[in-house]
């Protein structure tokens, strides 16, 4: 695939969403969402029994689950929220590459659909139909053209999204003493300094941003 025009264009609209303050402070629900999709399916996986999540208006959310308070279990499922929404990023910009945009788009509305069952507010509920209804407007009514360059933004947006919002964590830990992040509690379980988690956070951002630029620019 060359570089052109139509390749560079959704990595721009992604930055300035990402960037801009006025977008990030709504669109990053999105990132949100990801993240606490993460958390519900690992804490599934590690057999814990899932109470439900809250997504807030600051585009906060909580992923509440019951079962051993240490373990890999609960490692695992810490680890997945920062990681889950570039790991999906990059999953999306290797079906871009392969021609697959409209796959990226059902499968955003089915993950979206398992997420809302999930779900125990009503904002939070509000966001992920709201989401969902527009990925399946694109999905169903919007040309080949544009589906394939908001499936390469939407990728975009959760690569660098998922590392904004690691540079978020890292900022909200120097301003204030509570700690309860993601980062927090790994510390406490693993004796690990939250600091270093929130690098390995942000190494996987990172290194998800690269894996994508490779495929989608160099391929």
């Amino acid at each position: 695939m060359s570089v052109t025009a139509a390749t560079l264009l959704p990595i721009a609209a992604a930055l300035v969403l990402v960037l801009d303050r006025r977008p990030w402070r709504v669109l990053r629900a999105v990132v949100t969402m990801a993240h606490e999709g993460g958390h519900v399916v690992t804490a599934m996986l590690a057999g814990r029994r899932l109470s439900g999540i809250r997504l807030h208006s600051d585009a906060s959310g909580i992923t509440v689950s019951r079962g051993r308070s240490t373990g890999v279990g609960m490692i695992v499922m810490l680890l997945a929220g920062y990681t889950t929404p570039c790991l999906l990023g990059l999953g999306a910009a290797m079906l871009v590459a392969a021609n697959q945009h409209q796959l990226i788009l059902a499968a955003g509305v089915a993950l979206l659909a398992a997420l809302l069952v999930t779900v125990r507010n009503v904002f939070g509920a509000v966001a992920i139909v709201f989401t969902g209804g527009v990925l399946l407007a694109a999905a169903f009514s919007a040309p080949a053209a544009v589906q394939r360059a908001g499936a390469a933004m939407l990728a975009w947006f959760l690569l660098l999204g998922g590392l904004r919002s690691v540079g978020d964590l890292r900022r909200s830990r120097r301003r204030t003493r509570a700690r309860d992040s993601d980062a927090d509690q790994l510390a406490r379980l693993t004796h690990v300094p939250a600091a270093i988690w929130v690098v390995v956070f942000g190494l996987i951002a990172a290194g998800a941003i690269v894996a994508a630029a490779v495929v989608l620019l160099t391929g």
